[in-house]
């Protein structure tokens, strides 16, 4: 009878330090999650203030190296690496520039998967486009539809690997519900009534 009971004290212990190893590496997963989808998060944010202030070094930092840009633009193919992509937003920005314009960009994510070293988000994102004081024509706004993957680098930061859009009505971005720990831009309220595309 005493080996009985010692037996059965024995596998209580080992049950308790297994569930309590469990709650250890859950918490830490919940706590490792908390910290990738902040970073995920402010990476959108620092595309939005990219746009709005057309600031390359923004661009070139968000990216990897071997990044891979795929437009909605009919007319241009898929664009392999980092020098590339920011070529392209060069020729974007400097055109807006030029037209002495104004952007404004905002995301919605709706889904992301993530992994130790990757992670995906999908969602909805909305472009304003503010023409020169001079030109009296009015704002006009784009939408989309996007697919971004992050890779974690050595450093530990979330970068852009793959950035990939198509066109959609700005109703999508409009009516997207805010999901718990992902990004949710909040400001496109009211829309203008015209929709055009600009996009690099």
């Amino acid at each position: 009878m005493k080996k009985i009971l010692i037996r059965l004290n024995t596998l209580r212990i080992t049950g308790a330090l297994l569930a309590l190893g469990l709650c250890i590496t859950t918490l830490n997963s919940v706590a490792a999650d908390a910290v990738s989808n902040k970073t995920l998060n402010a990476n959108f944010t620092q595309l939005a203030d990219a746009f709005e202030h057309l600031d390359l070094s923004s661009i070139e930092q968000i990216y990897t190296e071997d990044a891979v840009y795929i437009s909605e633009t009919q007319d241009k193919g898929i664009i392999h690496g980092k020098a590339n992509i920011v070529s392209l937003y060069t020729r974007f920005f400097d055109k807006i520039k030029r037209k002495q314009a104004k952007l404004e960009v905002d995301f919605r994510v709706v889904v992301r998967h993530i992994d130790k070293n990757t992670a995906t988000d999908i969602g909805y994102y909305l472009v304003r486009f503010h023409p020169g004081a001079d030109s009296g024509e009015p704002v006009s706004e784009f939408a989309g539809k996007f697919v971004t993957i992050f890779a974690k680098d050595s450093d530990g930061q979330w970068r852009i690997s793959v950035d990939s859009n198509t066109h959609a009505t700005a109703k999508f971005y409009y009516d997207a519900k805010p999901v718990p720990n992902l990004y949710y831009g909040r400001q496109f309220i009211n829309s203008p009534n015209t929709e055009t595309s600009t996009k690099p």
